[in-house]
């Protein structure tokens, strides 16, 4: 497994294991505004996988990379995150397989020309950021046992390794 299939991998299952994890939260918890990037975990959810969408759009070379998704359920939500993190690996293994990683594009929206591997990095290092919001929000909410997140957390599990803390930390489970 590569570094990149390793971030992408923990990217979508670590977004997807805290939207399964809201489903025991009300409308109002969900919809209750924070300080903290003044948005909802609904909302923070959405802008998430929203600039997922339009960036997966803007690496594929379509000019029109608007979300046209409105619905904000927690079940559209998890439908919309598997497919876009799918198509979000899919284009970033290519890129990277074909070494385009250096390579410019530019948006037709604006003209700014970037990288494709700063796309990958910047969608990557964005979810991170808001899941991290996200985290404190459930904190916030006194939503108890919330998984940390991490990189090694999500190997230990991606792997069948198991910690024996449930963790990224302690011993690994003897077998």
């Amino acid at each position: 497994m590569t570094i990149l299939e390793r971030l992408l991998g923990h990217d979508a299952w670590t977004t997807r294991q805290l939207l399964l994890r809201c489903r025991e939260l009300s409308d109002e918890q969900l919809d209750r505004p924070f300080e903290l990037g003044d948005k909802s975990l609904r909302e923070t959810f959405h802008h998430l996988i929203d600039v997922m969408e339009r960036h997966t759009g803007f690496l594929l070379g379509q000019t029109n990379t608007a979300s046209h998704r409105e619905e904000t359920s927690l079940e559209s939500m998890l439908t919309c995150l598997t497919l876009v993190s799918k198509a979000f690996a899919d284009i970033a293994l290519r890129i990277e397989r074909q070494g385009r990683e250096d390579e410019l594009i530019t948006n037709p929206r604006n003209g700014n020309k970037r990288t494709y591997g700063g796309v990958i990095a910047h969608l990557i290092t964005h979810s991170m950021h808001h899941r991290a919001q996200i985290l404190a929000m459930l904190d916030s909410l006194g939503v108890p046992d919330v998984l940390e997140g991490d990189a090694l957390g999500w190997e230990s599990v991606a792997r069948g390794w198991g910690w024996s803390d449930g963790g990224s930390y302690g011993n690994m489970v003897a077998e």
